[in-house]
């Protein structure tokens, strides 16, 4: 008697060994566009090794095992550590390699930022959580070059070989930096801060302060140092606290408990308290939250690419999953509707591929105008948008897999549960659209600089033509109308760039639907709600050339 059932058919191969910057040609195409084609061979072999099985394999079972506080040693002594899963160090280490820790400021070049950028949009495909440190610490890097002291730790802010012991900082090859601004009391409301500084021996500028107070998250909590926010003489400043002090003692940076999140699983963040921790004055006093602001600027930026890159691996899943996956007879791809549905998503990923590289070449040319006005106005605006597209590209891409896609051996589940960290990290939508505002409102020559380019790129469609008007209408809105309607101008402002984007450097199939879709009147909020057909064969072949 026989005791099997059945064969296992029409189920889909794992997307493994696959070339993330060979496969990527919207990724290759501005690369190039953006002024990084110097770099196109090592992005080349980084997008290989981090294709390759085995790596894959390693990204699931990092997110799989989650950090442990080990706030205290075997003796009892006081140790305020985090113990990682192994792979977690060696997901660190390729982003050291990379530089995308360091490599815009360590070795400035045109298309630095793109070069980093690439590098960064292929890494969070794979392993999103590994992300955060290496953010951090670039974006610290330009706030502490102002420093005098600055040279004291920029060989190691520098190296590119990651070094994961908790030592003293001179002990060691290479460091980190985190930040700490946000309170339970607070939140994005900095100013509600509660902790305290007192000076040392005079204070100021590069003077020493004790800490008292708290930090409700913070996140790579066993980076050599943190720059953190605190109040003293009723304003605020910014302070650069290390984990060791120079006599080889731990600071009094205290783990209260590692925060239990839905997603982001690798990485760690935690509760902390200052108890007496000395921390060393950065910028100006009273400057403290422009000084992280300018900070956040940067990290910004990388909550964009990182949702970017979640959506191109989500939409890539997808896309591989609809081709091999049979129904009622044929591929799921050769379905009229969700033909209708992957194309929408291509779209999606094109456009916040476009968008990502073209903000990275932004921060490349401090001296242009416009290029201002990406980072200060366009810059919060595409992080509201993309990273809400994000959110919601991921569930549509795990309903693309149907059941399989609920399933936590697959790797749907852990794309859904990543992409909203990027939403509310440095700044939730509604912030993000507030800023914008506040851009457009301090920065005039930067606002008029950004809608006379918009209005000239929109000319001669009609479509993008009249959306540019309306939001110029808006703009003149008094304040109160004017800020009801703040995540409608931030909107408006990113879809109408990346129109502009697509119609100037992809295939016009790509760019005409993108326009018809978005401004057309046809589309819908939800991904493949379209009134007439949408199978561009062309445009999904781009977007994942299998």
């Amino acid at each position: 008697m026989s005791t099997t059932t059945h064969e296992v058919t029409n189920q889909v191969p794992d997307l493994v060994d696959c070339n993330l910057y060979g496969s990527d040609i919207a990724l290759r195409e501005g690369v190039r566009r953006e002024g990084a084609q110097w770099h196109d061979a090592a992005l080349a072999r980084y997008g290989a090794q981090l294709g390759g099985k085995d790596i894959i394999a390693l990204a699931h079972e990092v997110n799989r095992c989650k950090p442990e506080l080990e706030a205290y040693d075997r003796q009892g002594h006081r140790v305020d550590g985090i113990r990682f899963h192994p792979g977690w160090h060696q997901f660190m280490r390729m982003a050291f390699q990379q530089g995308m820790h360091c490599s815009a400021w360590s070795a400035p070049q045109v298309g630095g930022h793109v070069a980093r950028a690439a590098a960064f949009l292929m890494h969070g495909q794979i392993e999103a959580g590994s992300l955060c440190p290496t953010t951090m610490t670039s974006a610290a890097i330009p706030v502490l070059q102002q420093e005098t002291w600055f040279d004291s730790i920029a060989g190691r802010l520098y190296s590119r070989d990651y070094d994961e012991r908790d030592l003293p900082l001179s002990e060691k090859r290479a460091m980190m930096i985190g930040m700490g601004m946000t309170e339970k009391q607070g939140g994005s409301d900095l100013r509600s801060n509660t902790t305290e500084a007192f000076p040392v021996d005079g204070g100021g500028r590069g003077g020493a302060y004790r800490l008292i107070g708290h930090k409700w998250f913070f996140s790579s909590p066993t980076s050599d140092a943190h720059l953190v926010l605190a109040r003293h003489d009723d304003v605020f400043s910014c302070f650069y606290v290390p984990r060791w002090l120079e006599d080889g003692a731990r600071n009094t940076v205290h783990f209260q408990r590692i925060k239990n999140k839905m997603g982001n699983s690798s990485n760690a963040s935690v509760e902390v308290e200052f108890n007496e921790a000395r921390g060393v004055m950065v910028g100006e006093a009273g400057r403290g939250i422009a000084t992280l602001v300018e900070m956040a600027s940067y990290t910004r930026l990388d909550c964009v690419l990182g949702s970017t890159a979640l959506l191109r691996q989500a939409v890539v899943q997808a896309l591989h999953h609809a081709r091999h996956r049979l129904a009622f007879g044929r591929p799921l791809i050769q379905h009229a509707v969700m033909q209708s549905v992957l194309m929408d998503l291509a779209l999606e990923s094109e456009a916040a591929t476009a968008l990502s590289l073209r903000l990275a070449r932004a921060f490349d040319s401090p001296d242009h105008l416009l290029d201002h006005a990406y980072r200060r106005i366009l810059t919060p605006a595409a992080k509201f948008w993309i990273c809400k597209r994000g959110i919601e590209a991921a569930g549509e891409c795990m309903e693309v897999w149907g059941g399989n896609g609920y399933i936590e051996d697959g790797p749907m589940p852990r794309l859904f549960r990543e992409a909203p960290v990027n939403s509310i990290w440095e700044g939730s939508g509604n912030v993000m659209c507030l800023d914008v505002l506040r851009g457009l409102k301090r920065h005039p020559d930067q606002a008029q600089a950004l809608m006379k380019s918009i209005q000239d790129d929109c000319a001669d469609e009609p479509f993008l033509k009249d959306r540019s008007q309306a939001l110029i209408a808006v703009l003149s809105s008094p304040e109160p109308t004017l800020e009801a309607a703040a995540r409608y101008v931030a909107q408006e402002l990113v879809l109408l760039t990346q129109a502009n984007l697509l119609r100037r450097h992809a295939p016009s199939v790509l760019a005409d639907a993108f326009v018809q879709s978005r401004f057309g009147g046809t589309g819908g909020r939800v991904y493949g709600v379209t009134a007439t057909p949408f199978a561009l064969h062309g445009v999904l072949e781009r977007a994942w050339p299998e």
